[in-house]
């Protein structure tokens, strides 16, 4: 029988692996804030008139900042943290250290108390997925 490897190579593999494996469980337990930030934006730009993460304030493993403009033309600064979402400012790349706004878990929970015209737009989305998702099963 022809083995491609000595069982003496196959636990050295083996022993790499679970190392590979180790390392990767370690990365991923460090978050990334900016990662984090630029997947909240890309979930819900369409909703909103412009929102980006800032390039002037600091990223780091435990905190972003997006810039936010509403339908309403309301200009907002948004830490994102462990703790959740909340405003920071009233305008692009600023920080308030006299705000104390609350967290929110989500975007969309922030959002929806910022912005009466992102409800409308994202109620309707959802509805529209629905029905399609409608008409997908009864064909």
């Amino acid at each position: 029988m022809e083995t491609d490897c000595s069982p003496m190579e196959l636990t050295n593999n083996t022993e790499s692996e679970e190392d590979s494996d180790y390392r990767d469980f370690e990365e991923a337990d460090v978050k990334d804030m900016r990662l984090e930030a630029e997947a909240v934006v890309n979930d819900v730009l369409f909703a909103v008139s412009n929102m980006f993460v800032s390039k002037t304030l600091p990223c780091a493993e435990d905190v972003a900042y997006i810039n936010v403009e509403t339908r309403e033309r309301g200009r907002y600064c948004v830490e994102l943290t462990d703790s959740g979402l909340r405003v920071v400012a009233y305008d692009f790349d600023q920080t308030d250290d006299s705000l104390q706004n609350p967290y929110h878990e989500t975007v969309y929970s922030l959002l929806d108390t910022l912005s009466p015209a992102y409800r409308e737009v994202f109620g309707n989305a959802l509805l529209q997925r629905l029905e399609a998702l409608k008409r997908d099963s009864q064909s």
